[in-house]
């Protein structure tokens, strides 16, 4: 965690606002701030930060699924049901992670999250 120099943006929008609106639909809105903003490393890092973990959280949903319906085409429905309880888990830590990178980028925090925060940082760096 720390504050950094938020600068200019070349969206013509304050960075912690363009940075918090990174987050707002998730990997979507974090890939449109990654390509518009070319300037400020601020934006970029929580833009591409959206991207890794929004965007690794949707796979993963999306791996579930098709786990638990290959389950239930071999009639594994225990099983398939064992992992059905793992989307209220994965839908709460997304809600927990949206709400904290959003309330840490619009106080302007450089906010790194272990592993994905700092391979987003060596994505904007190149």
């Amino acid at each position: 965690m720390e504050n950094v120099d938020l600068g200019k943006t070349s969206t013509g929008m304050q960075a912690n606002i363009a940075a918090l609106l990174s987050y707002v639909l998730g990997w979507i809105t974090g890939l449109v701030f990654f390509l518009i903003e070319k300037e400020n490393k601020f934006v970029r890092f929580h833009a591409m930060q959206s991207i890794i973990v929004f965007g690794g959280l949707t796979v993963l949903q999306i791996v579930i699924g098709i786990f638990i319906g290959l389950l239930n085409v071999i009639h594994l429905y225990f099983l398939s049901s064992v992992f059905a309880l793992l989307y209220p888990v994965l839908g709460l830590a997304w809600l927990v992670l949206w709400i904290l990178l959003m309330v840490k980028a619009y106080q302007g925090e450089k906010f790194k999250l272990p592993v994905v925060g700092d391979i987003a940082e060596k994505q904007i760096e190149k």
